[in-house]
């Protein structure tokens, strides 16, 4: 079994979601649990192992579209916390600019500040499912 430090895998986790799937990557060494950062629109100093993206000794962080985190995650809150507006919410989905949108929904209905909590604490419990899956152990620290 792989361990890795939580705080690390979160923040790797929110550079792979941060663009369109496959354009920030991340993987985890299953050897050590070792984080390498690649990207293919921004520059990394890092040093990353030729073999990253192709040898099974590395495990490929999810995008939260993978985790169905993005649209489906966004209607789940809105039939909790505003029902009304579902349908609104779900329309928003149709175009292009949905998450504008529906952000500047929470904000209007004093409703960003659940929802970031609601999105944070939705993350953290799908990533460590996907760890329990994936055979990978979760180390905690706290800040000194």
């Amino acid at each position: 079994m792989s361990s890795v430090n939580y705080n690390e895998l979160r923040n790797a986790f929110e550079f792979v979601s941060s663009d369109s799937p496959s354009v920030q990557n991340a993987y985890i060494s299953l050897d050590n649990g070792e984080i390498f950062w690649v990207s293919t629109s921004v520059e990394l100093e890092e040093t990353v192992p030729d073999d990253v993206t192709t040898s099974t000794r590395y495990l490929a962080i999810p995008h939260k579209n993978e985790l169905q985190l993005g649209q489906k995650m966004a209607l789940e809150f809105i039939d909790r916390a505003l029902p009304d507006h579902y349908n609104t919410v779900a329309s928003f989905f149709r175009k292009r600019g949905a998450y504008k949108r529906f952000k500047e929904l929470l904000q209007a209905e004093g409703m960003l500040e659940p929802w970031f909590a609601y999105e944070a604490n939705a993350c953290d419990e799908e990533l460590r499912i996907w760890c329990d899956d994936n055979n990978i152990k979760l180390i905690y620290t706290t800040a000194p």
